[in-house]
């Protein structure tokens, strides 16, 4: 990634083009997530969610598949706690249009092979 954002709203965009697709750079956003998740295990008004990570952690209490579903429902708890949108402004949103459009457009996809298998 190139250390100029295409867009620096409120959460910097890096965009890189590889030969079959447009990466986008969220490391801002990233870092935002997790500071939104461990506030969440932290928040001393409700421990809930540090009390359920405990619970996971406590071998002796499930087997691994016994401890899947409450696994699945402290990911989707703390999800719900966690940033997932970014506001962008008109610029800085036709700045990255108008920089995915021109990268997108230079893509190649590459023909998908014949599918017969060889003997």
């Amino acid at each position: 990634m190139t250390d100029n954002p295409n867009t620096t709203g409120p959460i910097p965009v890096y965009v890189e083009v590889i030969p079959t697709a447009v990466v986008l750079g969220l490391d801002a956003l990233t870092r935002l997530v997790v500071g939104d998740v461990v506030d969440a295990l932290l928040d001393p008004a409700d421990t809930t969610l540090w009390d359920r990570l405990h619970e996971l952690a406590d071998t002796e209490r499930a087997t691994p598949e016994e401890g899947r579903l409450p696994y699945e429902e402290l990911v989707a708890a703390l999800t719900d706690r966690a940033s997932s949108r970014v506001p962008l402004t008109p610029g800085p949103a036709r700045d990255l249009a108008t920089t995915l459009r021109m990268l997108a457009d230079r893509l190649t996809i590459p023909r998908q092979q014949d599918g017969r298998w060889a003997a």
